[in-house]
């Protein structure tokens, strides 16, 4: 689930944080990093869970509506239609989904019933709402359209949801586009009558590795490259160097060195990307100069040395 960008951005943020606090107990920051990565988990899984409780909130509606001798619903047919959604049945007939939430203990919804209200009423009030209330009988292509605009749309973008999220844990401001991402790319790959199996937080044992290695040997050796880059950008006082740019650059350094299997033009890639959405406007541009003179200085002194194919 979780891939090696944002394992770096976890490990960027926690080593950030080592930084500000002065902290030298690294076995308990190292401890918090997966404390933050499993938290994203626990994010992805409520992310992906809203729209089934929603669903169960319009059953409740729907059953009061249909108690009475007049139907109090406006655009009935839309509730009965996501009521009996096909594609939300399928994500909660999951058991890997049902799995994690007893696990986990996640069971947020079930006192912060508020937002659900929210989210169901603003699907009650859009445009994809009243459309789909045309639909009589509703197909599972026309059912998992429908729940993928609404989510793209209304809970994605949702201010009040966002702000929940925020106050439960605040470093899921930072992963809830990754999760957001994640999840429509998983509602584009569900087929009628496809078992939604929840994947692993980590790809494999190596990727959890990777977030422990990177960030100890980061925390440990940081310091060593001070002279390095203080070498390299000759028109720049080391103290004006923005803290994130240098926190990146030491990130990258660190992988040169010490991690033999990573290719020198993907780490200078990842970092890249990361600094366009962490840092300054120019700070890829300038980290991009910084890092292209130390990989072909660590290269001419044979301080890089990558295995396997491809790996220069």
């Amino acid at each position: 689930m979780i891939n090696r960008r944002h394992i770096r951005i976890k490990v960027m943020q926690s080593f950030y944080a080592l930084l500000q606090s002065k902290s030298d107990n690294l076995p308990r920051e190292e401890k918090f990093l997966y404390f933050s990565i499993d938290k994203l988990h626990i994010l992805y899984v409520l992310q992906l869970s809203i729209l089934v409780e929603v669903r169960k909130l319009a059953k409740k509606r729907l059953e009061i509506s249909k108690k009475g001798r007049v139907s109090t619903l406006e655009n009935a047919q839309g509730f009965e239609n996501l009521v009996q959604n096909k594609f939300l049945s399928l994500i909660d007939e999951s058991v890997s989904l049902k799995e994690i939430i007893t696990n986990k203990n996640i069971h947020h919804w079930k006192d912060a019933t508020e937002y659900l209200q929210i989210i169901l009423d603003e699907i009650k009030e859009s445009d994809l709402f009243k459309n789909y209330s045309n639909i009589t009988t509703p197909t599972f292509k026309e059912d998992k359209q429908f729940i993928s605009n609404v989510f793209k749309e209304i809970v994605a973008p949702c201010d009040k949801l966002n702000d929940y999220y925020e106050d439960q844990y605040i470093g899921w401001v930072d992963d809830l586009p990754f999760v957001n991402t994640l999840i429509v790319k998983q509602f584009s790959k569900l087929k009628e009558n496809n078992i939604l199996i929840i994947e692993d937080l980590y790809k494999d044992d190596d990727d959890k590795l990777f977030v422990r290695e990177l960030f100890t040997k980061v925390a440990l050796h940081h310091t060593e490259f001070d002279k390095d880059i203080d070498e390299k950008t000759p028109n720049w006082e080391y103290d004006r160097i923005a803290e994130m740019d240098l926190i990146l650059i030491k990130m990258a350094m660190t992988e040169f060195i010490y991690f033999p299997s990573i290719p020198t033009k993907v780490t200078i890639n990842e970092y890249l990307e990361i600094a366009k959405d962490y840092s300054s406007e120019k700070s890829s541009f300038f980290i991009n100069g910084v890092l292209d003179k130390i990989e072909k200085e660590y290269k001419s002194n044979d301080k890089i040395n990558k295995i396997g194919r491809g790996l220069i």
